[in-house]
């Protein structure tokens, strides 16, 4: 594909699917993470080009692809985090809340 081509992805939610993207959309307690994917999959279902909603959403368009694509292999579920590899937490959040320890702490 030469440089500048246009290349269009498209998505046909639910209107279930939609909902709940909307609904996240609008929550106060989703993860900004969550609602930012949420946006990129509503953009692309919108008919949006992949540019412009990189642009929109500020990330690049290797990461649009990348969601979408898990969007289309797994569905809502698919846009939530993965685990990550490493050691567990030694103290959960709300103990490091209660301990003060999740403060920025100057050098």
């Amino acid at each position: 594909m030469a440089r500048g081509a246009k290349t269009s992805l498209s998505i046909t939610l639910s209107s279930d699917d939609r909902r709940t993207l909307e609904s996240q959309q609008r929550s106060t307690s989703v993860r900004a993470g969550l609602a930012r994917r949420g946006r990129i999959i509503l953009c692309i279902a919108d008919g949006l080009p992949v540019v412009e909603t990189a642009r929109r959403v500020g990330i690049s368009r290797r990461l649009v692809y990348k969601w979408v694509e898990r969007f289309r292999a797994e569905g809502i579920d698919g846009l939530q985090d993965k685990p990550r590899p490493g050691r567990p937490p030694t103290f959960s959040p709300r103990a490091r809340r209660a301990r003060g320890q999740d403060r920025v702490r100057a050098a």
